[in-house]
This record gives structure tokens, C-alpha cells and sequence, in this order.
């Protein structure tokens, strides 16, 4: 294990789902061709149409996700936080960065360089599978914002974005939910809300007992709830199962 990784970012990096899936071989060659990268709130990762140089994972902080028009109207898409990866589409296409990565907070990040990341994938090219898996999770979390725009009303829209970020968090220990590191501004930026509406919504959650707002960050008192808010139905009920996987009102129901 490289020297400069932490045992607590260990146990982060093994709390996100495609880490934890990794052939050990291939998850500790990925630690020990890493280096660590340090950012400072507001410093840019990448920007779009910048080369690829390889992936990163987030170890600590959050990065915003952006689109910015020629106007400067910028369109939020992701939080990320630890232990989401980043980088991958690049790996297998060789184009250019598709969006800007801005530090929310102070970051921590682990960077496993493009010639690093293609001599490991040369030498186990079935590893380019688990790349790939990387990848397809990321294909169908889009899909699935491009069907809740198009399928759903405001609040159930906004509950069912929150259960996605749920999900791309790290649990704590003790089961309670993490804290979104998440602004009303913002989340109204991913929806293509208005700063009113998001408010009116989260408002009203807040007053049922279900979330807790407060200035940059919102936590989710009763994911139970919320996922009842979410309208979750059929496979829907197989994205709670991984957020509440001790909950058996999400295990094996059509």
C-alpha cells in the first residue's frame, strides 16, 4: 500500500462498490501505480476538452461536475464525494475531458496516471471488463436523470436525485445516511429547478421529518420515506436495495 494512503481512506475506497468488486490483483495494482492529489476549494480538477490523463478517485471532499454555456450559464450535473471514481470515459475513447471538475472543499484524490492505468490494463486485458463495468454503472445512473426529467413531477424528481447521491456515499458504520455536501442552489441546478420550487420541496420534506436542511448540506433523516416519495417501483426497489441493504421492505419484492 503506498505510503501516503491513509487506513481511512482504505476503508473509504473499499465502501464504493466498484473498488469493493475488484479482483484483488487488479485493486492493488491500481493503489500502487496511484499518487495522491491535493486541491484547494475551487481549484479546477480538469476542464472540458483538456487531455485525458487517467482516473481519479475521490478520498476525501467533493468535486462539482459542470457544463458551462457560451454565456457562462453553468449547469451542474454531480457532487461527487469519497469513494466515487472519475476519468474512465476517456480510458476508453481517447478524447478529450467531456465536463469541468471544480473542488467544492478541500480535496483528496487519488490519481492513477494514463500510462500507468494503459501498461496495467496491457498486461490483464481482463481487467478492461472491470473498466467497463466502471463505466456502464455511470451509463445507467444517466439514463436513469434522463427518464426522471422526463417522466416524473418536481418533488418525486428531487427525492429520487437525493436517493442517487444516497447511494453514491459512503454508509456510515452505524447505518445512518451521509450528509449530502449539497446546496439547495445546486440541487436545483441538476434538476433544472427554480431556487423557489427546490425550496418549497425541501421545505416541505424537512417539515415531515424526512430531511434536515441546512447551509451547503443536506441530510437524509428517513431514506424509508423519502424512497416512498421517490414513487420507487419494480427495478427501482433493486437501486434501495443497495442503499438500504438491511431494510426488508427492499429485498427481493417485484
Amino acid at each position: 500500500m503506498p505510503g501516503w494512503l491513509t487506513a481511512e481512506m482504505l476503508t473509504r475506497l473499499r465502501g464504493g462498490p466498484w473498488f469493493a468488486s475488484l479482483p484483488p490483483a487488479m485493486a492493488d495494482a491500481l493503489l500502487q501505480a496511484a499518487n495522491l492529489k491535493r486541491l484547494q476549494a475551487g481549484e479546477t480538477l480538469f476542464m472540458r476538452g483538456a487531455p485525458a490523463d487517467g482516473i481519479f478517485a475521490v478520498l476525501e471532499g467533493s468535486l462539482r461536475v459542470s457544463g458551462m454555456t457560451a454565456d457562462g450559464k453553468e449547469a451542474i450535473l454531480s457532487i461527487l464525494e469519497a469513494p466515487q471514481w472519475l476519468g474512465e470515459i476517456a480510458l476508453f475513447d481517447g478524447m478529450p475531458r467531456t465536463h469541468d471538475v471544480v473542488a467544492e472543499s478541500a480535496v483528496a484524490l487519488l490519481h492513477v496516471p494514463r500510462l500507468a492505468l494503459e501498461a496495467l490494463l496491457a498486461r490483464e486485458p481482463l481487467w478492461w471488463r472491470d473498466m467497463g463495468r466502471l463505466m456502464a454503472m455511470k451509463v445507467r445512473l444517466a439514463f436513469i436523470g434522463m427518464e426522471d426529467l422526463s417522466l416524473y413531477p418536481a418533488e418525486v424528481r428531487l427525492a429520487r436525485r437525493l436517493l442517487l447521491l444516497v447511494q453514491s456515499a459512503v454508509m456510515d458504520p452505524s447505518g445512518r445516511p451521509p450528509v449530502l455536501p449539497l446546496s439547495q442552489t445546486q440541487l436545483g441546478m441538476m434538476l433544472s429547478l427554480s431556487r423557489q420550487t427546490t425550496n418549497q420541496i425541501l421545505q416541505g420534506l424537512q417539515q415531515q421529518g424526512i430531511l434536515q436542511v441546512a447551509y451547503g448540506r443536506i441530510e437524509v433523516r428517513d431514506l424509508t420515506r423519502l424512497a416512498q416519495v421517490a414513487e420507487l417501483e419494480g427495478m427501482d426497489r433493486g437501486l434501495m436495495a443497495q442503499v438500504l441493504p438491511g431494510n426488508p421492505e427492499y429485498q427481493n419484492k417485484p
